[in-house]
């Protein structure tokens, strides 16, 4: 759990770039509660990362600016009572978001027209709804 972290096909963090710290966890817990330091934080310094190519590096930092703090980016878990399933969750958080900050733009959307027959179908059940009102105010219903 303390190794290397896959984020994706082509970029892996290695352990020695993130650095883990444990502390105790809030809320309920039972007799291990004061004892345990079960909270897990993962901190990756983005900025500074060897491992991420310059370029999505830089993409990353720009969607994740308003997350990092002096240029680290801090993930923490604590929503298990183990440490080690809380040391899992923080990394796929960080995987998560690491591989989401670094992928590329969707692509553009072209402006498109609508096809004569949608036109006509939206035409056609926008006449049928307003018969079928100006029917009910006939009747009085």
């Amino acid at each position: 759990m303390y190794g290397e972290l896959r984020v994706n096909r082509s970029v892996t963090i290695p352990a020695a770039e993130l650095n883990w710290r444990f502390s105790h966890s809030g809320g309920p817990g039972g007799q291990g509660v004061n004892t345990a330091d079960s909270k897990a934080e993962l901190r990756f310094d983005l900025a500074a990362s060897t491992a991420i190519p310059e370029h999505l590096r830089e993409r990353a930092l720009g969607r994740l600016e308003h997350r990092l703090v002096d240029g680290e980016l801090v993930v923490t878990s604590s929503a298990h009572r183990s440490q080690l399933d809380n040391r899992r969750a923080a990394a796929t958080k960080l995987r998560i978001l690491l591989d989401a900050a670094m992928s590329p733009e969707p692509p553009k959307r072209r402006a498109t027209r609508p096809t004569t027959a949608s036109v006509q179908r939206r035409l056609d059940a926008k006449r049928r709804r307003g018969h079928l009102k100006q029917q009910r105010h006939e009747r009085g219903d």
